[in-house]
């Protein structure tokens, strides 16, 4: 009986580990918390960009999909832990995620800008114009990762915060003097919430990434059914179509 026990518990884990990959189940994590990327709504739905990208490519891979929302500082360990097989969620590629998974090409590019107050003096977006102010981005990014050693190590103090949303409210009630974040994030807040209280500073030179899917390690088909997906719906105009809905210009 213990043989067939063990037999069997084998045949469930390969099973679960190849559902993957042959397009009966694939389970996917985003945020929900970085409008308009991803957003999650009142009645526990996902939406957002994001979101949209992920049923696209579903749709394309004709694979059955779970979408669920997953806080973002425990988003890659959940993926390493086998809660779900891939992420998205506007994660930069990075060599500092390569070392711990992998990821699909590209589904957009973006730099980092900069967002002040109306009434703000600040004139520019390098370390000098930052002396002595506090500059607030959210925590675990790549916008983190440059206010905390570009901005962190010349005088400026540096804020992070769980997640977008409380950056930006943050920014709106005046308890920063900057916010750092992805452009095209923040040009939505700026067209709605932050439309009456800041204003655009300018992108942040040197900082333009690329947003990927996060797979796991060694799961190389599933990365590969993902990039023939992002390859047709760029071609075929779905990707285009989708970003229309959220902006007025490409991001690819």
């Amino acid at each position: 009986m213990k043989k067939l026990l063990l037999v069997t518990a084998i045949m469930v884990a390969c099973t679960s580990a190849a559902s993957a990959q042959d397009g009966a189940v694939i389970r996917i994590a985003t945020e929900g918390a970085y409008p308009p990327f991803n957003i999650l709504n009142a009645d526990g739905t996902l939406a957002g960009l994001d979101v949209d990208m992920a049923n696209a490519l579903c749709e394309e891979m004709k694979a059955k999909c779970t979408i669920v929302a997953q806080d973002w500082d425990g988003i890659i360990v959940g993926l390493i832990a086998r809660k779900y097989d891939a992420i998205i969620a506007s994660m930069s590629i990075t060599e500092d995620r390569k070392k711990q998974i992998d990821f699909t090409d590209k589904y957009y590019t973006t730099p980092l800008a900069v967002v002040i107050p109306e009434d703000s003096d600040i004139a520019g977006v390098t370390v000098t114009d930052m002396k002595d102010r506090t500059v607030g981005a959210q925590a675990g990014t790549t916008q983190a990762n440059y206010a905390t050693d570009v901005y962190g190590k010349a005088d400026v103090n540096v804020k992070l915060y769980p997640t977008q949303d409380e950056a930006a409210a943050d920014m709106t009630n005046g308890r920063i003097d900057a916010l750092i974040s992805d452009k095209f994030v923040v040009v939505d807040w700026l067209n709605n919430a932050g439309k009456d209280c800041c204003k655009m500073l300018g992108d942040v030179p040197g900082t333009e990434t690329e947003a990927g899917i996060g797979i796991r390690k060694g799961d190389d088909e599933l990365r590969e059914r993902f990039n023939k997906a992002i390859e047709a719906i760029v071609a075929n105009g779905t990707h285009r179509k989708i970003v229309s809905k959220y902006f007025p210009f490409d991001i690819y």
